[in-house]
Order: C-alpha cells, then structure tokens, then sequence
C-alpha cells in the first residue's frame, strides 16, 4: 500500500499563502493529495464523529477560529497538528510565560497588572523603558516601547478605553538589550531543525515589521533552550523567539504555534516544509499503527 493510499490529510487554512503551498507541494512530492479544509465554510456539528483524515494541520490566519477548531476536532477524535492544549498556551503570551517559568526555561522578567494605575507602579518598578505587548496577538502588532511616564499613561489608557478586553491584560516586559537583532528558531517534534537572525535598526525585529533574515547556526545552546521551551508548551511544529541578553545569554521571548517559514528556507538551506510533512506523516502513522 502506498503512502496515497494509506494517509488522509486535511490542512484547514482560510486562505492558501505562500507557507499553505509549501506544504501542500510537499506532500505531493510524497505522493498525497491533501484536503483543504476552508475555516470559512467549515460547520462543526457538537458531539458528531472525527472527521475522515489521519492528520489535520491547523494553518488558520484567524488565532481564534484556528483555536476553536482544534477543540471541536480533538473533541471529535481527530489528531491535529499541533494539538489544541500546545496551541491555546503559544497564543497567549501570559500563557506562555507561566509555561516556561515552571518549566525552567529563561525568559526576560514580565509583570502583569489589571488597572492602569497597578500598571504604572508595575512599570516603575521595572525602570523604565520597557515594553507593553499584549497577551494575544502576532507579527509584531500592538508592541509599545514605553520611555517614561507620559507615554505609560498615554498608552495604558488607550489600550483599556478602544482594546478588546484582553487589552486591560497589562503585560510589561522588560527592554532587552538586543544586538540589532533576534532569533527565530524552528522546531518540529524533538529536533531544533534551523534557525535565522531577524536584523532591524528598529527596536522590533520581525520580519513582518521589515526584519531582514539570515542563516543562524544552531548551537548545542541554542538547541537545548528551544527544545526545552517547546516541550513546556506541548510541543509540536513551533516557532520559537529568541533574545541574546549580553549578561544573562539566550532568552525565550515567544512561541509560535502557526508559524510562518517563507523566509527563512533560503538562508537556512533547510526543507522546513518537508519537515514538518515527515513530522505529520510519522504521526499519522503511529495513529494508523494504533487501530
């Protein structure tokens, strides 16, 4: 029996990007034709059966759409990568943060405050700058360098009066002194199978906000703080950012549980979307065995 024959793949994804077609092309090169599974037209009935895939990835654009189907799925019986517990902490910061403390993990000190004026005292407590982020969101969004006292007022305002409720959330980190630059490492199960430098002149690295990527070579270092920050959160496909603090060495700052990979195959010379493609194949396989 061929490996078309034997596993059935679904991708839900709202709309096809550059990374959804990487993926897709990889596992035609594998001899499969996956499902596509559009968020914008999917009805879930509670309590019906799995749906008929061996594995489900989940690349929705939408953090909730793509979190409340990997509930309805898992609930169902299906296996999704990655799973909903592994991606409902990475989508929250907070979430995260307490997953990596109680793992051990390093990270830049964060406090977390609930009204304006607990918030002010958490900041200066913490010296200024630092930096305002809110608990969900991704691609650099929403970030806020707070220099002083006026900007906190102004900002903290702002967030509480026009933000959704996850914006009084006040979480403050602090600033790290970065190099010109962070690092995004990717790991697929147990393996951290590459990693790039994001360089900006600005403060905010990511390449969605203008961060130009470059091969990062992976360290014995580099490869146990990812490793061990992905299995605090469940594990899985992750994307895993990293700040060089001069003092401290690598810090974990976020986890990326729908990654984004378009930039960084050139630089790496890594196949990263067929290596995720072996990561779901092996899965889909054990769940085969197991029937």
């Amino acid at each position: 029996m061929s490996e078309s024959d034997s596993v059935r793949v679904g991708i839900i994804a709202s709309r096809i990007r550059v990374e959804e077609k990487h993926l897709i092309t990889s596992f035609e090169k594998r001899g499969i034709t996956p499902q596509l599974i559009n968020d914008d037209e999917l009805i879930f009935s509670i309590g019906s059966g799995a749906l008929p895939y061996d594995v489900i990835l989940e690349r929705s654009v939408s953090t909730s759409r793509g979190l409340y189907a990997l509930r309805l799925l898992e609930a169902a019986g299906n296996l999704t990568i990655n799973s909903y517990d592994t991606a409902n902490t990475c989508a929250d910061k907070l979430l995260t943060t307490v997953a990596l403390q109680q793992a051990n993990v390093p990270q830049p000190n964060v406090k977390v405050a609930f009204t304006q004026e607990s918030a002010i005292q958490a900041i200066e407590e913490m010296g200024y700058p630092v930096i305002l982020k809110p608990v969900v969101g991704s691609w650099g969004r929403l970030l806020a360098r707070i220099n002083d006292r006026a900007a906190a007022e102004a900002v903290l305002e702002h967030k509480e009066v026009l933000g959704s409720y996850q914006h009084s959330i006040f979480y403050i980190q602090e600033l790290i002194n970065k190099p010109g630059r962070d690092i995004r490492a990717f790991v697929v199960g147990d393996e951290c199978i590459c990693a790039i430098y994001r360089n900006s002149e600005h403060w905010i690295t990511n390449t969605a906000r203008g961060g130009k990527a470059s091969n990062c070579p992976v360290t014995p270092e580099l490869a146990e703080i990812v490793t061990n920050a992905a299995k605090s959160v469940g594990g899985g496909v992750l994307a895993v950012d990293v700040f060089e603090d001069p003092d401290r060495g690598l810090l974990i700052n976020e986890i990326n549980h729908t990654m984004e990979f378009r930039n960084s195959i050139e630089p790496t010379g890594v196949d990263i979307p067929g290596r995720v493609i072996d990561y779901a194949l092996a899965r889909a396989a054990e769940r085969i065995a197991a029937r």
